[in-house]
């Protein structure tokens, strides 16, 4: 496995409006899961090119539904690099199913997805997340972040300098 630090790094993501109000707990993830972790652990996705944010939030429809577009300042370590894909002479087997169809395994089969053994594994070792090729946007790459194991050092901070975002809920009633 191929282990590196971010350091000063912009990251982006693309929130639904409603839930802008926590940018960076990563508890949608965790509420219904996602690629590298499960229901009930909260992961922050996000993409290191704005491109991908906005494809990876607009996922396979045609139509690119509201959302509001963040940037973050990032400095955190160690994390995956699994930029390169999956060599079996550098990566355990289990990667090799890091892209398997999560939601389909999950949501319509009830199955356990490998890639959240991938999520468990890493976390074990306190790897704070992965990096990976986003397959909805050619030649981008995203960033799922375990929020939970985020400490100092590590800095994820969203850039909000006209306090733009919603403070609370209070904006949706």
């Amino acid at each position: 496995m191929k282990l590196i630090d971010l350091a000063d790094v912009t990251v982006y993501r693309m929130h639904v409006p409603r839930w802008a109000v926590a940018p960076t707990s990563g508890a949608g993830a965790g509420k219904h899961g996602g690629r590298a972790n499960r229901p009930g652990l909260d992961a922050l996705y996000l993409a290191m090119e704005t491109e991908t944010a906005i494809r990876e939030y607009q996922q396979v429809s045609t139509l690119l539904p509201p959302g509001t577009l963040t940037s973050y300042q990032l400095t955190v370590g160690p994390v995956a690099d699994f930029t390169a894909g999956y060599n079996a002479t550098a990566w355990e087997p289990i990667w090799e199913d890091f892209y398997c169809d999560w939601r389909e395994l999950w949501f319509n089969q009830r199955v356990e997805p490998p890639s959240w053994a991938v999520g468990d594994i890493l976390i074990a070792a306190g790897v704070k997340g992965i990096l990976f090729p986003s397959s909805l946007s050619t030649g981008g790459t995203n960033l799922v972040l375990f929020t939970q194991l985020l400490v100092a050092p590590d800095r994820l901070e969203v850039f909000d300098p006209g306090q733009s975002l919603p403070r609370s809920q209070a904006s949706w009633h």
